[in-house]
């Protein structure tokens, strides 16, 4: 049985009392299933922010124009995102529109890999909608959906890839590593400081 993390449990009870659910996402949920240590704790929730304010007014509302907000879980800062969709990349990076929604499925799409989009609730059931679990189990970094595409919706993707293969020790799925040998000129688009600072990262 998981071992789900002490802030996330206290966190989602709070979100649960008020009607909403909350989930563990992306390298959170992803290293707690390979039984990796993790000190990011990445959350994903259908209370929009202003909902949450109502019960959570400590929080860090900074970017919550965007869903996103920072908790304070038993001494943790925790990331909780809206769950969402993203339309339009015209900066190659961020999204030109975002739409609050509620289903975890519509959510996942707009994530990078399989292996980052594998959602667990409190009780511990797992939501997984791109195989992810037998990504992990292959040790395979696969994108979701056209591989071309989201690196073309932002091409840091290319490192952030590099970067995960060489910390999990996983391979490219096949139409993954094309895409990213065929794109590496993607990146010059981007500022070249931004893209130095991902590389010292891998």
């Amino acid at each position: 049985m998981l071992k789900l993390p002490v802030q996330f449990l206290s966190l989602a009870t709070t979100y649960k009392k008020h009607g909403f659910g909350l989930y563990l996402i992306g390298g959170t949920s992803r290293d707690l299933l390979l039984g990796i240590d993790s000190a990011d704790f990445d959350f994903v929730t259908d209370a929009t922010p202003n909902q949450t304010r109502a019960f959570l007014p400590d929080a860090n509302y900074r970017f919550a124009m965007y869903g996103s907000i920072k908790v304070n879980s038993l001494g943790v800062t925790c990331d909780v995102t809206t769950l969402r969709k993203e339309t339009g990349y015209s900066d190659h990076r961020h999204p030109s529109q975002v739409e609050f929604i509620t289903s975890l499925e519509e959510d996942s799409w707009r994530r990078d890999f399989t292996v980052n989009a594998i959602y667990i609730d409190a009780d511990g059931k797992i939501y997984d909608y791109h195989h992810g679990l037998e990504d992990l189990d292959a040790k395979l970094l696969r994108f979701i959906g056209d591989p071309w595409q989201r690196i073309k919706e932002d091409p840091l993707r290319i490192i952030r890839a590099e970067r995960f293969a060489k910390r999990l020790g996983f391979n490219f799925e096949s139409d993954t590593q094309k895409a990213i040998d065929e794109l590496q000129g993607e990146l010059s688009s981007l500022n070249p400081e931004k893209v130095l600072m991902e590389r010292k990262k891998v």
